[in-house]
């Protein structure tokens, strides 16, 4: 009974310096996140609590994340674009501007880590060409909406219906603005997580889709079936001459197949042309027994 007594006693003194053991290390990365990000003796007067993050839509981005949210004040913040602060009427509030900036820096460090780890072989050039394209607008408003971050930002009426309409810079500076939330509240390790395991794998696969020449294909299937040479057509040209956006529809036969936005000409009839196949490949599943037409 001694031995039963004494063995209890010792397991039991093994689990209480365990768990002291855990604190300790709890606190001491907590102190040194403080120290690597001086952000946080600010953080009060940087990033006000307002509230516009709903305990459901917070919920859900924890799932989404993968932890817990430590301080909501730095994503409600990420998720605020600029055209909904007259509405607020909050003072201190910012948009998400300035997170967009720390975030862009961060995803560029970490874009290049990741890089240079996964291809040892690569030259400087090759690199910097994969990063800038892995990093543009279009890469990651893609990875955004694979997250469904739309469905959090904070923004005037008109500014939705530009992004319901397919703009993709809201969601590119959300995305690096959320870079920069999970920063500064979980500190460098994690967000090296969400960028080089969550993100960039999308990325990538966007890139072989990019690579994709979508405009030969859909060439190809219109004389496969006896039509007419697809026509481009830019339908609307929006945004300041730095940051222009084109909208161009892809018709057959006087019918548009596809709409697509994008930063030049070129990319907008390639997403456009994507669409289109996208939505003869439908009509070819629906119309199996039938007969398909363009």
């Amino acid at each position: 009974m001694r031995l039963v007594s004494a063995g209890t006693m010792q397991l039991s003194a093994l689990r209480n310096f365990r768990s002291k053991l855990h604190a300790l290390l709890r606190r001491l990365r907590h102190t040194l996140c403080s120290e690597l990000s001086p952000i946080r003796k600010v953080a009060t007067q940087l990033f006000p609590s307002m509230e516009t993050l709903l305990p459901a839509q917070r919920r859900w981005l924890e799932e989404a994340l993968g932890f817990p949210i430590q301080n909501p004040a730095y994503y409600e913040q990420a998720f605020l674009h600029r055209s909904a602060l007259p509405r607020l009427h909050r003072p201190g509030v910012r948009s998400n501007e300035r997170l967009e900036f720390l975030g862009d820096a961060l995803l560029g460090f970490l874009t290049a880590e990741y890089l240079f780890a996964q291809y040892p072989e690569l030259p400087e050039g090759e690199l910097t060409k994969r990063r800038t394209w892995l990093v543009n607008r279009h890469t990651l408003a893609v990875c955004a909406r694979r997250l469904s971050l739309e469905r959090l930002l904070t923004m005037s009426h008109s500014a939705r219906r530009a992004l319901e309409q397919g703009s993709d810079a809201f969601l590119a500076n959300a995305l690096e603005a959320l870079i920069a939330a999970v920063y500064l509240d979980q500190g460098l390790a994690t967000a090296r997580r969400l960028v080089q395991e969550r993100l960039l794998p999308i990325a990538e696969q966007e890139q072989l889709l990019q690579d994709t020449n979508y405009k030969s294909l859909l060439l190809e299937y219109a004389q496969a079936h006896g039509e007419s040479i697809p026509q481009y057509r830019v339908l609307e040209e929006r945004g300041p001459d730095h940051a222009k956006e084109f909208v161009v529809g892809v018709y057959l036969k006087e019918q548009c197949l596809g709409i697509g936005i994008g930063r030049s000409k070129k990319e907008a009839e390639q997403q456009a042309a994507c669409k289109a196949l996208q939505m003869l490949q439908n009509q070819s599943h629906e119309g199996v027994h039938g007969t398909t037409h363009l």
